[in-house]
Protein backbone atom coordinates (compact mmCIF):
# COMPACT_ATOMS: atom_id res chain seq x y z
CA UNK A 1 0.00 0.00 0.00
CA UNK A 2 1.52 3.67 -0.99
CA UNK A 3 2.10 6.09 1.76
CA UNK A 4 1.23 9.79 1.73
CA UNK A 5 3.61 12.41 2.12
CA UNK A 6 2.16 12.99 5.71
CA UNK A 7 2.69 9.60 6.28
CA UNK A 8 6.19 9.74 5.22
CA UNK A 9 7.02 12.55 7.19
CA UNK A 10 5.93 10.86 10.24
CA UNK A 11 8.11 7.84 9.97
CA UNK A 12 11.03 10.05 8.56
CA UNK A 13 10.27 12.12 12.01
CA UNK A 14 9.45 9.22 14.37
CA UNK A 15 13.94 8.30 14.07
CA UNK A 16 15.89 9.85 16.81
CA UNK A 17 17.29 13.37 16.17
CA UNK A 18 15.31 13.45 13.16
CA UNK A 19 14.48 17.26 12.03
CA UNK A 20 13.11 18.97 9.00
CA UNK A 21 14.79 21.60 7.27
CA UNK A 22 14.66 22.94 3.72
CA UNK A 23 17.93 21.48 1.75
CA UNK A 24 18.56 23.76 -1.32
CA UNK A 25 15.27 25.28 -1.23
CA UNK A 26 13.77 22.00 -0.86
CA UNK A 27 11.94 20.03 2.07
CA UNK A 28 14.56 17.31 3.94
CA UNK A 29 15.00 15.92 6.85
CA UNK A 30 18.42 15.50 8.73
CA UNK A 31 19.83 13.62 11.44
CA UNK A 32 21.77 16.12 13.22
CA UNK A 33 23.46 18.55 10.51
CA UNK A 34 23.77 15.22 8.42
CA UNK A 35 21.67 14.55 5.35
CA UNK A 36 18.52 11.43 5.98
CA UNK A 37 16.47 12.03 3.12
CA UNK A 38 14.25 14.57 0.65
CA UNK A 39 11.01 14.80 -0.99
CA UNK A 40 11.42 15.79 -4.66
CA UNK A 41 8.42 16.99 -6.06
CA UNK A 42 9.39 17.05 -9.58
CA UNK A 43 8.55 13.69 -10.01
CA UNK A 44 6.86 12.65 -6.48
CA UNK A 45 9.66 10.55 -5.18
CA UNK A 46 11.56 10.37 -1.93
CA UNK A 47 16.23 10.65 -2.29
CA UNK A 48 17.30 7.52 -0.18
CA UNK A 49 20.81 6.41 0.30
CA UNK A 50 22.40 3.00 -0.63
CA UNK A 51 25.35 1.21 0.44
CA UNK A 52 26.74 1.44 -2.92
CA UNK A 53 25.94 2.16 -6.94
CA UNK A 54 25.83 -1.22 -7.51
CA UNK A 55 23.19 -1.99 -4.92
CA UNK A 56 21.25 1.12 -6.24
CA UNK A 57 21.37 -0.91 -9.77
CA UNK A 58 20.45 -4.25 -8.61
CA UNK A 59 17.22 -2.57 -6.41
CA UNK A 60 16.15 -0.35 -9.70
CA UNK A 61 17.01 -3.43 -11.83
CA UNK A 62 14.60 -5.69 -9.23
CA UNK A 63 11.70 -3.12 -8.92
CA UNK A 64 11.95 -0.28 -11.91
CA UNK A 65 8.07 0.19 -10.75
CA UNK A 66 9.20 1.92 -7.53
CA UNK A 67 12.93 2.89 -7.79
CA UNK A 68 14.88 5.32 -10.19
CA UNK A 69 17.01 7.57 -10.63
CA UNK A 70 17.99 10.75 -12.43
CA UNK A 71 21.28 12.07 -14.63
CA UNK A 72 21.80 14.10 -11.17
CA UNK A 73 22.05 10.76 -8.91
CA UNK A 74 24.11 8.25 -11.30
CA UNK A 75 27.18 8.83 -9.76
CA UNK A 76 26.13 8.53 -5.88
CA UNK A 77 24.98 6.06 -3.76
CA UNK A 78 21.49 7.15 -3.91
CA UNK A 79 17.76 5.96 -5.06
CA UNK A 80 14.73 7.35 -5.84
CA UNK A 81 11.55 6.06 -4.85
CA UNK A 82 8.15 6.63 -6.68
CA UNK A 83 5.97 7.71 -3.20
CA UNK A 84 3.07 6.22 -5.44
CA UNK A 85 4.70 2.93 -5.08
CA UNK A 86 6.77 3.19 -1.64
CA UNK A 87 5.28 1.07 1.25
CA UNK A 88 6.24 1.37 5.21
CA UNK A 89 8.55 -1.42 5.89
CA UNK A 90 10.92 -0.60 2.69
CA UNK A 91 10.63 2.66 3.87
CA UNK A 92 11.70 2.19 7.59
CA UNK A 93 14.14 -0.26 6.28
CA UNK A 94 15.89 1.92 4.31
CA UNK A 95 15.89 4.76 6.77
CA UNK A 96 17.10 2.54 9.41
CA UNK A 97 20.18 1.67 7.26
CA UNK A 98 21.03 5.39 6.55
CA UNK A 99 20.03 6.89 10.64
CA UNK A 100 22.65 3.79 11.77
CA UNK A 101 25.29 5.25 9.75
CA UNK A 102 24.79 9.19 10.07
CA UNK A 103 23.30 9.19 13.79
CA UNK A 104 25.99 10.68 16.35
CA UNK A 105 27.16 7.78 18.03
CA UNK A 106 26.51 9.36 21.28
CA UNK A 107 22.99 9.67 20.05
CA UNK A 108 22.79 5.96 19.07
CA UNK A 109 24.35 4.89 23.10
CA UNK A 110 21.68 7.11 24.62
CA UNK A 111 19.00 4.89 22.83
CA UNK A 112 20.66 1.12 23.17
CA UNK A 113 21.64 1.16 18.99
CA UNK A 114 25.89 1.20 18.44
CA UNK A 115 28.52 -1.05 17.28
CA UNK A 116 27.45 -4.26 18.88
CA UNK A 117 24.07 -3.56 17.89
CA UNK A 118 25.11 -2.93 14.34
CA UNK A 119 26.91 -5.86 14.47
CA UNK A 120 23.45 -7.83 15.41
CA UNK A 121 21.39 -6.66 12.84
CA UNK A 122 23.59 -7.40 9.98
CA UNK A 123 25.98 -9.74 10.40
CA UNK A 124 24.96 -12.91 8.64
CA UNK A 125 25.62 -14.84 12.36
CA UNK A 126 23.36 -12.58 14.06
CA UNK A 127 21.96 -14.53 16.50
CA UNK A 128 24.64 -17.40 16.94
CA UNK A 129 27.12 -17.81 19.34
CA UNK A 130 30.56 -17.20 17.83
CA UNK A 131 32.50 -18.01 21.16
CA UNK A 132 35.37 -21.10 20.83
CA UNK A 133 36.80 -23.17 22.87
CA UNK A 134 40.47 -21.68 23.71
CA UNK A 135 43.26 -23.61 22.60
CA UNK A 136 45.58 -25.37 24.53
CA UNK A 137 49.02 -23.81 24.48
CA UNK A 138 52.13 -26.34 25.66
CA UNK A 139 51.83 -29.95 26.03
CA UNK A 140 49.72 -31.12 28.88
Amino acid sequence: MSLTKAQIKKIVLSFPGAIEKPSYGKPAFLIEKKFFTRLRADDDSLVLFVGSIDERDMLIEADPALFHITDHYKNYPTILARIAKLDAKTLRGMLERRWKEIAPKKLQKEIGVGPAAEKLFTSPDAGRSTRRKPRRVGGS
